[in-house]
Parts: C-alpha cells; structure tokens; sequence
C-alpha cells in the first residue's frame, strides 16, 4: 500500500465505488431497514400507547422515533463497511484496492463517508415516512448532527474491523447478532433507562450505543437520560478508539495481505 502518495482523484474513486454499490441494490441498503424501522413503529407504538415517556410533552411515539432513526443508522453503517470488504476479500478484488495510490487514511475516509452517506439517506427516507403521524422539532441541530457522524463513524469503522478479521459471512452474522443487535436493542431505543431498576440502570450506562441513542435523541427534545457531554465524549472516545484499531489494521495488512 503506498502511503507517501496521496491522490484526491484515488480517494474520489473508491468514495464513487462504494457509493454505487450501495445504491445498486438501494431496496436491501435503505428500503428494507426502513420499512424494518417502521414495523418497529407500528408494533411499538400501538402496544405501549400509553406508556409514559419520562420527558414533559414528548408522547412515547415521539420518544420512539429519535431511537429507532438512531438503531437505523447504527445496524446499516456497520452493515455497509463489513459487507462491502468483506466480499471484497473473498471475491479477490480488494487486492486492487490496497495496490492503488492510496494512503490508509483515504482508504479509511472512503468506506466511512460511504456509509455515513447511506446511513444519512436512511435517517431523511425514515424521518419522511413517520412525518404524517409523528411530528418532532429538532431542538439541538448541532448536538444531532454530531452525535449521528459520531455513531455512523464509529459503526462504520468496527463494521471494517468486522470485515477485515472475518474469514467467512458466518463470522460477521455473529458479530452483528451478537455484539451489534444486542447492544442496540438494550440501549434505550424502546424504554427511558429510568424506568429501569436501578442495577439494570447502572448496567445500562456502561453501553456505548446508550449515550449514542441518547445523545441523538437529546438533538430532538432538548433533554436527554444523560448529559449531553457525557454523550459527546462517550461518541468522540468510541470513535477515536475503534478507528485507531481500524487504521492500524489497514496499515500493517492484518489478515488483508496474503
């Protein structure tokens, strides 16, 4: 990989590559997760209607929502980056991408502002579909917009760690059924942590994506189940550490060279 040679025109390519890929089967990238957000939705809203949501005028449907946008952009960043190298891998054609003159950040750039640029079109396809029946007024625009590129940026780089240490599909179904999903699903996106008792509370904090989900929703609603710092540095800290191991894994060739 020749990291003293810099092309913006290289790092355009790849970012066009992956952008195309994408959008080619734009029914499984976007269409699916959406509709699978708005299943979660209707199921969700309908069952716990009256739930309360634990912040002052903001129904449990509004309190919904801001989750399920998030869990969305935090499955399909990962998602984007692990799939794409690692078909890449086992088709043999990521050896073209590592012998082109591109340096490891802009390798690393491409993949990620590839899946922050699908992760983005799902938040306004989603936001677009549960406008008619769930109204919401960003109150934190700057917050939101940091905490969505915090969280599709930090998915998007475990998703290529994900690519690059998987050595068949099976081992990235497990690392999206078992570290992805769960995380995801106990994070908040479906409940206030303070309605939960309060061991389960504590246990709750020690979750990554819960101050990404919570930090995202507090761009909507002005509060929050924590303060938006400690969101902002639990997402600058999770993104600063997963793309150094990532960085580092590009630039050593681990498990990319034969």
């Amino acid at each position: 990989m020749a990291e003293a040679y810099s092309d913006v025109r290289g790092f355009r390519t790849l970012l066009a590559k992956e952008i195309r890929r994408f959008v080619s089967v734009i029914g499984q990238t976007v269409t699916a997760p959406v509709v699978t957000a708005l299943l979660y939705l209707v199921v969700f809203a309908q069952a716990l209607r009256g739930q309360p949501s634990s912040y002052p005028d903001v129904s449990y449907t509004q309190f919904l929502v801001p989750g399920l946008i998030m869990m969305s952009v935090l499955q399909n960043a990962f998602a984007n980056t692990s799939s794409s190298l690692t078909q890449s891998k086992f088709m043999g054609n990521l050896v073209f991408v590592l012998m082109a003159p591109l340096s490891t950040l802009e390798i690393f750039g491409a993949y990620v502002l590839a899946a922050l640029l699908r992760a983005a079109l799902v938040v306004v396809v989603l936001i677009a579909a549960t406008w008619p029946f769930v109204h919401l007024v960003i109150e934190r625009p700057l917050a939101l917009i940091a905490m969505f590129l915090l969280a599709g940026g930090t998915l998007a780089a475990l998703g290529m760690i994900g690519g690059i240490v998987a050595t068949k599909f099976d081992h990235l179904a497990a690392f999206q059924n078992f570290v992805v999903m769960p995380l995801s699903f106990l994070s908040g996106v479906f409940y206030s942590i303070h309605s939960l008792p309060p061991f389960w509370e504590q246990v709750s904090r020690f979750n990554p994506f819960f101050y990404l989900i919570d930090g995202f929703r507090y761009g909507f609603f002005g509060v929050g189940d924590a303060p938006i710092l400690h969101s902002l540095l639990w997402g600058l800290g999770c993104f600063l550490l997963v793309s150094t191991v990532c960085i580092t894994m590009l630039k050593t060739g681990y498990k990319l060279r034969a």
